[in-house]
């Protein structure tokens, strides 16, 4: 039997319609700056946002702390137009080993397997865990805004995740209504770096395969 996808800009619609008119608490977990253009502009008129920055899967550090100072650049401009909420930062610790302890025996899947289902779970426990210890009203992900993320299985993580930890999920697929589309926009207004591979060394070996490939 052929099971229906969720449509989860309209569950998010729907949350949203239902907020009171006070603003709520949200952690949002990020990926990149990039990604969060987007999300932090759509969201923050309903929230009091909290970025989340736990990437372990990033397999470089020098990457890595390039990707956290554009994340955190762009808060302090967005904040610096003083509309809607103001938005803090919080860094998780960068611990690349857990992402390849997760990985283990999965290095030889493809790019949007199961490898990458479980660290859609690393990232998102982490997430639930602290939104859970800080007291939030919900906790999500940018990473539904692109392409080529799952967003099916990252609402899925998300919501079984919420029933654990006891902490509400946003549901999301923001790529959803020119979603992503703007998150180009933005990132050229705001000159954010935009890399072209997730960050895993897994991600960036499939890149330079696609490259040398391309450039025969």
């Amino acid at each position: 039997m052929i099971m229906n996808k969720v449509n989860y800009q309209i569950e998010l619609e729907k949350v949203l319609k239902g907020l009171p008119d006070m603003h709520r608490r949200l952690f949002l977990h990020s990926c990149c700056a990039p990604c969060s253009s987007y999300c932090l502009e759509y969201l923050r008129r309903y929230f009091e946002v909290t970025v989340f920055y736990y990437n372990p899967n990033i397999s470089m550090p020098e990457e890595y702390r390039r990707r956290v100072e554009e994340q955190k650049r762009l808060i302090g401009e967005l904040n610096a137009q003083g509309k809607h909420n103001p938005i803090s930062f919080t860094e998780g610790p960068y611990e690349p080993e857990r992402f390849y302890e997760i990985a283990k025996g999965l290095e030889n899947c493809p790019e949007g397997g199961e490898r990458c289902f479980a660290c859609y779970e690393l990232r998102l426990q982490e997430a639930a865990q602290m939104a859970k210890v800080g007291e939030y009203d919900f906790f999500t992900t940018t990473l539904t805004i692109s392409p080529l993320k799952n967003a099916q299985k990252l609402n899925e993580i998300g919501q079984r995740l919420a029933e654990e930890y006891k902490v509400a999920y946003l549901p999301s697929d923001f790529k959803k209504k020119g979603g992503y589309q703007r998150s180009i926009e933005l990132s050229r207004e705001y000159g954010l770096y935009r890399q072209d591979y997730c960050g895993c060394a897994f991600s960036k070996a499939e890149r330079d395969r696609q490259r040398e490939a391309g450039e025969r």
